[in-house]
């Protein structure tokens, strides 16, 4: 009687869990959703009055970067296409491609970083760098915690 009270008692513990899990991955795939229905004009005007909250932007400063952003946007939501389009293949990534969209990446990236130092004055570009890596760390602990939990899976 015992052992079935126990069994009876982690089912439904085991059934809450999974339960949970499902809510959590239709609350992300409904945030994702939420942000792939904005247009990259959209989300370039969003980008530039967060930062114009953030770093007390003048109207020519806010100019200068909503087009630099708005490219970005537009980068952005082409890249998304070609990787959709490769996923629904099923094209994998060879090793020289990899390397070479990194590489593409981080020369965008110093693009920015040059871009930015230009239009922003030296307090905001500070803050502005301060901002980047708070978020980067976040993203990489995202990151690492996801991959710690699927390496706990397997």
């Amino acid at each position: 009687m015992k052992k079935l009270v126990f069994v009876a008692v982690m089912l439904v513990g085991f059934l809450t869990f999974a339960q949970e899990k499902a809510e959590q991955k239709r609350d992300r795939k409904a945030r994702m959703e939420n942000r792939e229905s904005l247009s990259p004009e959209q989300q370039a005007e969003i980008q530039v009055k967060r930062m114009t909250l953030q770093l007390d932007l003048n109207s020519k400063q806010q100019g200068e970067i909503k087009k630099i952003v708005l490219e970005q946007a537009k980068k952005r939501e082409a890249k998304k296409a070609q990787w959709k389009a490769n996923k629904e293949a099923g094209k994998t990534i060879s090793k020289d491609e990899k390397f070479a969209m990194k590489n593409e990446a981080l020369d965008e990236q110093i693009a920015m970083k040059a871009e930015m130092k230009k239009i922003l004055t030296a307090d905001q570009f500070s803050k502005w760098e301060a901002n980047h890596a708070e978020r980067k760390d976040k993203m990489e602990s995202r990151r690492n915690k996801k991959a710690k939990k699927e390496n706990e899976r397997k």
